[in-house]
């Protein structure tokens, strides 16, 4: 008799609470099982919470059965965010989701986790320690571009004050940069009213035009910001001749000096190790500040970023505030406050993990392969390859002037798509945007059979698209009248 009351008493709460979660039904009125249970029926809330909990299993399958559809992230050759950390790491980085990095008396270890990073990647970039440099950890690149432009633009306002330079009211502060810029720096422009300078990039420069960069520069310059791995190309901008001719300014204008900010958010963390002889960081003198992202070849999940000051004159006082938390006195000089410390964890247990050897290892094999994809393509006889992974794993290309074919980049890149392949096409900036490149960004979880795959879809779509007939609009007379189109495999 007990047992039967129990299971009528299970049963009834299972109507009461399969009464309650289809109140949560959305509008089509049906219930999405989940595990073969009625208990799943709660539709997912979209703009009111749902009075019910539910089932931790349940929620997280109806979340994850959501996301399932989205695009795989390895096939993702759009991002230069990694895609791909070892378990290891990954159950690391899960401990240490709830830490407050900003709470370093609390989780002084962490902290010290922190500064090891910075010490380590400073010695990457040739710091020198006698000049007592400054660094933290950020969000990502954008954010430690947010700070090097900062310090640059709060020293610019010392430097005008004692030079009698008026910054009220004739002309608001600019800074340099090539066109080829990253979007946060024309944030960080629009934020703090400052003026972007951008040297035009053209097929025979592109990356900083080195010939032309110091016509755009004046009193009123804050920096210069040279990017070592352009995200249009993956280019590098020449640092070191624009060292010197940042020197020769500075000789002639000793009162108001600038300096240059590395945007190394691709390269910093790919040239330590491919190409150590290349000067581009603080070996050169005009270097005061390097950021670099380390969820992209720093190799840690979105999102950690680093930024570096080469000695304590770089980094403005201003920028360092000193705040009482949770029983101790912390500095901070990131713009973001509280955030998990898991990617700190995440970045140091990756330095740990692969050492300058591992590093180098994987970066090699990802040129490796980035490289070869780059031949094929060439061999295909339609494009010009703009860049082949010469410095970083970025591959960018453009159809070839004379090619007589009826597809874009942007068609090309849609048939991928259908295939599972991120590729993105795209407009260069500026004074050539006219002409469109397609890139192929590879990451360390990129290996060789996935690039003959990924070459061979490509040569498929190519062939389909020669051989397809497509509805176009005919805009000709202003109507809205479609024409169809039909080309066979040599573009007529």
């Amino acid at each position: 008799m007990k047992r039967g009351t129990e299971m009528r008493n299970s049963e009834n709460n299972e109507v009461k609470l399969n009464d309650s979660l289809s109140s949560l039904n959305d509008d089509t009125g049906y219930r999405t099982p989940i595990f073969g249970t009625e208990t799943s029926g709660a539709a997912m809330p979209k703009d009111k919470i749902n009075d019910e909990p539910v089932a931790p299993g349940v929620a997280a399958e109806m979340i994850r059965q959501y996301l399932s559809v989205e695009g795989n992230a390895t096939q993702n050759l759009a991002t230069f965010c990694q895609t791909y950390m070892e378990p290891e790491a990954t159950k690391l980085m899960a401990e240490n989701f709830e830490k407050n990095a900003i709470d370093k008396d609390e989780y002084p270890m962490t902290a010290d986790l922190e500064n090891r990073c910075v010490d380590i990647i400073g010695k990457l970039w040739n710091v020198d320690k006698k000049e007592e440099p400054l660094g933290t950890s950020t969000v990502g690149s954008s954010e430690a571009c947010m700070l090097g432009g900062l310090a640059m633009l709060f020293r610019w306002k010392k430097l005008a004050d004692a030079a009698g330079v008026d910054r009220f009211t004739k002309r608001r502060p600019n800074l340099v940069i090539s066109s080829a810029y990253q979007v946060c720096w024309e944030k960080f422009c629009r934020y703090w009213d400052i003026e972007m300078r951008t040297v035009p990039i053209d097929l025979d420069h592109l990356s900083l035009n080195m010939d032309t960069v110091m016509d755009y520069v004046d009193e009123y310059t804050i920096g210069i910001v040279a990017i070592l791995g352009i995200t249009y190309t993956g280019k590098y901008d020449d640092v070191k001749a624009l060292d010197n001719l940042v020197e020769k300014y500075n000789k002639e204008h000793a009162d108001m000096p600038i300096r240059i900010h590395v945007d190394a958010a691709s390269g910093g963390m790919v040239a330590p190790f491919i190409d150590s002889e290349l000067e581009w960081d603080f070996r050169l003198k005009n270097v005061w500040s390097i950021s670099t992202s380390g969820h992209k070849y720093g190799l840690v999940y979105p999102g950690v970023g680093w930024v570096i000051w080469r000695s304590k004159e770089a980094l403005p006082e201003e920028l360092i505030f000193w705040v009482s938390y949770l029983g101790g006195k912390e500095a901070t000089m990131a713009i973001n406050f509280s955030r998990s410390a898991s990617q700190i964890v995440g970045q140091y247990y990756m330095l740990l993990r692969n050492g300058f050897k591992g590093y180098k290892e994987i970066h090699e094999r990802t040129l490796e392969v980035a490289r070869y994809m780059a031949s094929e393509i060439e061999k295909m006889g339609i494009f010009e390859v703009l860049e082949g992974a010469e410095q970083i794993p970025i591959i960018c290309w453009k159809l070839k002037d004379d090619v007589k074919v009826e597809w874009t980049l942007y068609d090309l890149a849609d048939r991928l798509r259908m295939q599972g392949w991120m590729v993105p096409a795209y407009p260069m900036p500026e004074n050539i945007k006219d002409i469109d490149v397609q890139r192929l960004v590879l990451r360390q979880d990129f290996g060789m059979n996935l690039a003959i795959l990924c070459i061979n879809d490509m040569k498929k779509q190519i062939e389909i698209l020669n051989n397809s007939r497509v509805i176009v609009p005919n805009n000709e007379n202003g109507d809205n009248n479609y024409v169809s189109k039909g080309f066979d495999h040599s573009g007529r």
